[in-house]
């Protein structure tokens, strides 16, 4: 009889310590790339159009970085096969969503591959199927590393959901589907709020303002420019993961057992026969 534990998670790409030292690192850096309005100081760039320019840099950077720790710690030519399938897939998929509503129909994908094959794989699928997504749809710009970082820590936190099975499993995720989707879409606006309204309006980026009051502001202006788009990801998320869910999750899992991602190489020993 298969261990339930062994269905649940696959580990495709194995995370080493120093990886996951890089990994850290590098969510301390998205973290102040994409709230640098609440902590850089006023005139520190000389323009608000600096900041989110050399932060995306410095993503892109980052993130080449911690794919390389990631594939030096265990990433085989079967993980790197279905990495590529399901980075194609992802890329297909975006642009029969994207643009109407808010549906996004990316993120179902993401988070039951990060929940199946490991945290390490999910960081990577996020990482290459936006950019994929990007080259295919001629979405390439200062966003992209924005995107593809967001995306590389919701596919990331997916493996690191508890352990369930059955209806639980797939409701988890379903809700996580949810909340990441709201999240992802209120880190994205941080990336350009401070120079896509009049500075003239209430709900603007003012430099030198205090925390709450800067922190009042972009609530307010989340909350009337963003939230009928991040509720129509939101409610994507969860229809798919809900309705395609177990098939997808029954799917991945069939794969990790055949190919069998971290099971060692072993050589056997010629025989001779006696005469």
């Amino acid at each position: 009889m298969t261990d339930i534990g062994q269905l649940t998670r696959a580990t495709a790409v194995r995370i080493t310590p120093r990886a996951g030292a890089v990994i850290a690192m590098a969510a301390f850096l998205g973290a102040v790339a994409f709230f640098w309005p609440f902590v850089v100081a006023p005139g520190t760039f000389g323009s608000n159009f600096a900041p989110p320019l050399i932060f995306g840099v410095l993503l892109v950077l980052v993130l080449c970085v911690v794919v390389s720790e990631i594939a030096e710690g265990g990433i085989n030519s079967k993980a790197l096969a279905m990495l590529g399938v399901l980075s194609a897939v992802n890329a297909a998929l975006r642009p029969l969503g994207a643009g109407t509503a808010g549906i996004e129909t990316v993120f179902f994908v993401l988070v039951l591959a990060g929940r199946v094959y490991g945290p390490g794989f999910g960081f990577t699928l996020g990482c290459t199927s936006l950019f994929a997504s990007a080259l295919i749809t001629g979405g390439v710009g200062p966003w992209m590393p924005y995107q593809m970082f967001g995306c590389a820590f919701v596919g990331m936190l997916a493996g690191l959901l508890p352990r369930a099975t059955g209806r639980p499993e797939v409701l988890m995720l379903a809700v996580y589907g949810s909340l990441s989707g709201y999240l992802f879409g209120f880190l994205l606006n941080l990336s350009f709020w401070p120079f896509a309204v009049d500075p003239n309006s209430s709900i603007a980026y003012l430099p030198g303002l205090p925390f709450t009051e800067q922190w009042q502001r972009y609530l307010a202006f989340d909350l009337a420019t963003s939230l009928g788009w991040d509720t129509g990801r939101a409610v994507t998320n969860f229809i798919c993961i809900t309705l395609a869910g177990p098939a997808v999750l029954t799917t991945f899992r069939r794969a990790a057992r055949k190919a069998r991602f971290q099971a060692p190489v072993r050589f056997a020993g010629r025989t001779t026969g006696h005469r």
